[in-house]
């Protein structure tokens, strides 16, 4: 059941409308566009989802919320070194997209903000669900991002990386990819910055019957950013996607998943690492439907706790009656390095079909002590090896990619994290 009454705003809640008061003559669209910006505020007026939000049980978004800065017109950000070297790039700079840009074979690229002022992208701004907040914020502040549509058959062969980088204040930035029949592509996501900030990002994937896209998402933000992003993806007949998500920053972080298997014989794969530390709060919530026979799908979460950090995984797999034949899986697996630190696992199966092979599991532990015994038995020091077990605890995740220069720069990534805090 969810309630949610409140009396006083707080002083984020009166901060996002007051951002919004000042901030909606500059914000693109057409004039439909601005009916559903107005529509997302009120949703947003009427206050933060708490812990009884069921789906927000774990993050109470009006108390963990605690402030929100302004916007600064004034900062400037740079684009940073791509995550793969060859990688084609498509930054966002404060909230604005990049309008020098090289083409892409097979590839149409537009700035999101001309496609609002067009009148394209209208509809993707609607928000049904009152408590669809992630969304809602960006509804109603989204400024620019880009769109790109992946022609039917085209192999791209180098990397496409977005990238969402700012440089403190507000940014809201949003992306959408349309990956045609029988294509085959990579898409990196990036979010990172500097300075105290809330960001919130949101990305669709359409993936057509025979594709295959690889959507690799790496947050890297400050210890003073707010962080709310959300992936969405429908999957077509025979379709495949493979979701890889690094949490390595952020102050408060939640990164929602919804993804439609709605074509039969499409699979997904969500692979997940989140690197926790400090006082910072993570939050990754899954909700993935099956509504279409012989769909497949497995999800891994490996964690990383350390300090006083708190992490959160919600995994809801959804498997439709004429979803005959369905094969999903789910683990979240955890390893506490620290008695301060926390994590939370809610996963669920709701079944109406009868003829699947669905499962899932959930561990938190700490590293063995025999394992650490073993290394350090050998001459390795203490240190040295609790890093090497929790790097492999890992690198087993990072390795399914399959794409070697992919699995070396995350590890590279892996590695940074440890340097700063292993």
């Amino acid at each position: 059941m969810n309630l949610h009454a409140q009396t006083t705003r707080t002083a984020a809640e009166a901060a996002l409308i007051d951002s919004f008061a000042a901030r909606i003559s500059d914000l693109p669209g057409d004039a439909e566009t601005t009916v559903h910006r107005d529509d997302a505020l009120e949703l947003l007026k009427a206050g933060l989802p708490t812990r009884r939000v069921e789906a927000w049980h774990y993050t109470d978004l009006r108390r963990l919320l605690s402030t929100v800065p302004a916007y600064r017109f004034e900062s400037s950000a740079a684009q940073v070194a791509p995550l793969i070297d060859r990688a084609e790039l498509l930054p966002v700079l404060n909230g604005a997209a990049n309008t020098q840009r090289g083409g892409i074979s097979g590839v149409a690229v537009s700035r999101l903000a001309d496609r609002l002022i067009e009148g394209d992208l209208t509809s993707k701004l609607g928000v049904a669900d009152p408590y669809d907040t992630v969304a809602a914020i960006n509804a109603a502040f989204v400024s620019d991002g880009y769109c790109l549509e992946i022609e039917d058959g085209a192999q791209i062969d180098r990397p496409v990386e977005f990238q969402n980088v700012h440089a403190g204040g507000q940014v809201h930035s949003r992306f959408a990819v349309k990956a045609g029949a029988g294509s085959k592509a990579t898409i990196v996501e990036r979010q990172t910055g500097s300075e105290e900030a809330l960001v919130s990002s949101v990305s669709h994937l359409d993936v057509a019957e025979g594709a295959e896209v690889l959507w690799i998402v790496l947050q890297e933000q400050p210890d003073t950013v707010s962080h709310l992003a959300q992936f969405t993806a429908t999957l077509g007949k025979d379709a495949k996607l493979t979701l890889f998500i690094m949490n390595a920053g952020g102050k408060l972080v939640r990164q929602e998943v919804r993804v439609t298997a709605d074509g039969e014989g499409s699979s997904f794969r969500l692979r997940g690492v989140n690197l926790l530390a400090g006082e910072t709060h993570c939050d990754v919530t899954m909700v993935l439907d099956h509504l279409a026979p012989d769909t497949f799908s497995t999800e891994t979460i490996r964690n990383i706790v350390t300090g006083k950090a708190e992490g959160v995984f919600q995994g809801q797999i959804r498997v439709a009656r004429d979803a005959q034949k369905t094969d999903a899986k789910m683990a979240c697996n955890t390893l506490l390095l620290s008695d301060e630190g926390s994590f939370s696992a809610k996963p669920e199966l709701e079944i109406f079909a009868d003829d699947v092979a669905c499962g899932h599991g959930a561990t938190v532990t700490e590293i063995e002590a025999d394992h650490l015994f073993y290394l350090m038995a050998r001459g390795i020091d203490e240190k040295t090896a609790r890093g090497l077990l929790v790097k492999a605890f890992l690198a087993e995740v990072i390795e399914e990619l399959e794409d070697e220069a992919v699995i070396e720069a995350l590890e590279k990534k892996l590695d940074a994290w440890f340097v700063e805090h292993g």
